[in-house]
């Protein structure tokens, strides 16, 4: 199976040439304001996608999940939409989840310690694929400072679950992909720490 992989699009979508593949994978942040308009306008991209499969997360930008998630949820039907939950697609079993400690004032935000800390204790093992809008911290999670500003919390249950594959975005400038104790990791923002669709669809082959 071919995954294609992509984060952080900010409405850009229709610039980006995906490569063909099985399951495209959406790691959040989609929108820019999380306006309805805006999910609609993203889903009917997707059906546009000849993917066979289609798995999205929200991201801090895409605020309506958050704020009226029925609405949300209605307006994305091409895809399937993960929020704390998973779904298994042609054997594979994946497992989404939005949250991030506290950036801003926008969507899914928790502080860091317990309250994230709740949440990613309820990823289950035997994954193949986890995906999050933010990183665990110290993969990926770089800023154009210099600082790791990913999740403390999120690092030690990936280690824990170890899933073949950990896809998320959030930290534009940190876009890559690396292999550690048997996962692989990647950053699959698209656009760049200027918000420019810069940077390319990650492939992964299985």
């Amino acid at each position: 199976m071919r995954l294609v992989l992509i984060s952080d699009t900010h409405r850009r979508h229709a610039r980006l040439a995906l490569p063909e593949g099985d399951l495209l994978i959406h790691a959040g942040d989609f929108c820019s304001g999380g306006r309805l308009a805006e999910i609609a306008e993203f889903d009917a991209w997707l059906s546009l996608q000849p993917h066979r499969h289609k798995v999205v997360i929200a991201g801090n930008h895409d605020l309506l999940f958050e704020r009226d998630p029925a609405a949300a949820r209605a307006a994305l039907p091409h895809a399937t939409y993960l929020e704390d939950s998973g779904v298994t697609l042609e054997g594979l079993r994946l497992w989404g989840s939005p949250w991030q400690p506290r950036f801003m004032n926008w969507a899914f935000n928790l502080e860091r310690g317990a309250p994230l800390r709740a949440k990613w204790e309820a990823i289950p093992a035997g994954l193949d694929v986890l995906i999050t809008h933010g990183p665990p911290h110290g993969v990926l999670d770089r800023t154009w400072r210099g600082e790791a500003v990913g999740c403390e919390e999120l690092a030690p249950i990936v280690a824990q679950r170890r899933p073949r594959l950990h896809v998320f975005g959030h930290i534009h400038e940190s876009h890559g992909r690396v292999e550690r104790d048997g996962t692989t990791f990647v950053n699959a923002a698209i656009c760049d720490d200027h918000d420019r669709a810069t940077q390319p669809p990650v492939v992964v082959d299985w």
